[in-house]
């Protein structure tokens, strides 16, 4: 690759093919001099590209490999092979994928937000694995349903929402209704989750910050999103130990989740926990985040850990 080409995530994405699905998986290759192997699991409304300004800020310490997961990014859905997206499914599917792709090979494990969910899940059934595993990192991850700041209110519209669209006909009805593009670009920017991602966006960058959005919400597929909604909504992930301490991103803004309550349920499961605080202002990084304004979301002391081949 030229030294005047800019790298863009397809040039490093190829096709996966595992457990009877079909998906893709993106793989960057580690800089001169560092051996480290970093795994990263995406979180809810995700995609490859999403995260490649995440990606590329974490390509520096090591190489990274980024699979989707079934049913998001446009992967084949566990629905597809007569399964459904459980949250065990989903820790036996990136167990499968840890076997095949790292064999003797130690692993750095990063899970952000519902990919640590799935990430802890995963070790808690295969706790074989945790030896494999030479830093594991939670971004802003989270491990209990009580972790969540809503009212009970907004948790409890969440929640039946969350439970209508995983039925086959609740599906087609949001499909149908709520996410073509017409009424995605009229209203999304106005919902109350949605309205942090395009506060003071205008222009160019609004238009390009809701065709990723639109883009987003219409190739994850919609059962799949709903199920694994309602199951964290639902979540208990301290249900078994895991032999292996926690390096935990944290945002103090976060709109989603207590941080208190995160580390108490973080140390009811890990070995350790340590705390980093995140300089981002949000949850994550926009959805059109480049390496430089992704890089906030990592601390300085995780950082010197990555370092540390």
């Amino acid at each position: 690759m030229s030294k005047s080409k800019q790298p863009k995530a397809e040039d490093y994405i190829r096709p996966l093919f595992i457990n009877g699905m079909q998906g893709r998986v993106l793989r960057m290759p580690p800089p001169k001099n560092k051996s480290r192997e970093i795994l990263f699991i995406y979180g809810h409304h995700s995609s490859l590209e999403r995260w490649w300004g995440v990606v590329q800020d974490m390509n520096q310490y090591g190489a990274v490999t980024m699979p989707d997961l079934p049913g998001f990014g446009g992967m084949d859905s566990f629905y597809k092979i007569g399964e459904e997206p459980t949250l065990d499914n989903l820790a036996d599917y990136l167990a499968s994928f840890i076997k095949l792709f790292y064999k003797r090979r130690r692993v750095t494990i990063a899970g952000l937000s519902f990919g640590f969910v799935v990430v802890t899940r995963m070790l808690q059934r295969y706790p074989e694995l945790a030896k494999k595993v030479d830093l594991l990192v939670s971004v802003v991850g989270f491990a209990h349903r009580d972790d969540f700041v809503f009212t009970k209110r907004r948790y409890h519209l969440y929640l039946t929402t969350a439970k209508f669209g995983e039925s086959k006909y609740g599906s087609k009805v949001f499909r149908l209704l709520f996410l073509n593009k017409h009424v995605l670009r009229a209203v999304y920017a106005k919902t109350r989750n949605a309205k942090q991602k395009f506060e003071d966006q205008s222009g160019e960058i609004f238009e390009e910050t809701m065709r990723n959005e639109i883009r987003l919400w219409q190739i994850n597929d919609v059962r799949t999103r709903a199920a694994t909604a309602r199951q964290f909504l639902q979540l208990n992930n301290c249900i078994a130990q895991v032999d292996l301490p926690v390096w935990h991103v944290s945002v103090k803004a976060d709109r989603y989740f207590d941080n208190h309550l995160v580390e108490q349920h973080m140390r009811v499961i890990f070995s350790d926990y340590h705390e980093v605080v995140s300089r981002m202002k949000t949850h994550a990084p926009s959805i059109i985040a480049d390496k430089k304004s992704a890089a906030p979301l990592f601390p300085a002391k995780l950082r010197k850990l990555l370092n540390e081949s």
